[in-house]
Order: C-alpha cells, then structure tokens, then sequence
C-alpha cells in the first residue's frame, strides 16, 4: 500500500505519482496490485488480443485501465486486467488520458499465483454490484474461463464449450482456444 495516515479521496488517488508498481483505491487506500507472471501476461496478451479483433467498432477495450466504481458505498478504482466498455456506453472519443468514468460491459480477471479463485469470486460480486454486467475469471493452470451474471450462477467453462452472450454477440471463445492462442506450455 502507498503510506498514507489518511483516506484517499478518488481525486488524489488519481493524482498520485505514477510508479513502476500499479494500485488500486479500495477502501480510501492505494492497495498495490500484483505484478503478473508469466502465464497471467501471456493469457491477458491473447484476451486482449481476441477481445480488440472482435471489438472492431463496437467499443474501447483496455488492458489495465482503471474504472470509477462505488463498492459498498465508497469510491472503489479497480484496475481489471482487461476492461470493454461499448460505444453506446461510452460514446464520441476520448479526449482525456483517465479512468473509465462508466461501468464496462466486461471486466476480466487473470488468476496470478499468489491470487485465489475466492478473492477473485469476491471481488467479481463487487463488480456486478457496482453495475459491470459481466465479469470473467480467467485461470490460465486450470485453463477454465468462469463467467459471472447478475442473474444467475456462475458458469465455468472448460475445453472447447463456449458460451453465447448476446450481451457480447458474435463473440465466441472456448478456453482451448484462448490457451492455445496464448501459447501456453504444457498439456
């Protein structure tokens, strides 16, 4: 965490030096956010990837891109590993080097080592709550993509099954696929 005796506000967490090291605001406090490994880098590198060429005019995806949240009432600034957010929801081009100042569509999460499925799941619950309406969990040893809804139970997803959003049409991407663009070593 960046030392501070005091609770951050949104506008000086966002005039904080930039550093080698990323945060996010959670709780008033600037809370560093792991530095990814390999697997992590090489599955975020292939999302984005598939993500921007199915995108094409329908929105802005941003890995790493900070979006302003409320969690539990409270400024939260979380930093996805991989954020869509549509033209509709965000319309006419960005001017401004900033945070996402609208909840995305999809927020993604990449599991890093020294992270578990739980903290994920939690923090997917806070996503929806804040109005993302649809997160991934994205485990690149498990080589699973879960998908969490407003509305229902999560759903996992595992080999070649593939999940037809219409929040997302048109895009369709099985967890074979992603780790074999991703060019994972192993199975």
């Amino acid at each position: 965490m960046v030392n501070t005796s005091k609770q951050l506000t949104v506008t000086e967490f966002l005039a904080l030096p930039e550093g080698d090291e990323n945060f996010e605001l959670v709780d008033g406090q600037a809370v560093p956010k792991l530095a990814p490994k390999f697997l992590h880098s090489r599955t975020q590198v292939a999302l984005v990837l598939v993500l921007e060429e199915w995108s094409g005019e329908r929105g802005w995806v941003g890995p790493e891109w900070a979006i302003l949240l409320k969690r539990r009432g409270r400024d939260w600034v979380p930093l996805p590993d991989i954020t869509f957010v549509s033209h509709e929801r965000l319309p006419g081009a960005l001017t401004e080097d900033g945070p996402c100042p609208v909840p995305p569509e999809l927020a993604v999460e990449v599991i890093s080592p020294d992270q578990t499925f739980g903290e994920l799941t939690a923090k997917a619950t806070d996503y929806l709550a804040a109005g993302i309406d649809r997160v991934w969990i994205v485990d690149p040893r498990a080589r699973s993509i879960t998908i969490f809804l407003p509305d229902r139970a999560p759903l996992t997803l595992a080999g070649e099954e593939t999940f037809d959003d219409p929040l997302l049409p048109g895009l369709a991407l099985s967890p074979a696929a992603l780790f074999d663009r991703a060019r994972l070593p192993g199975r």
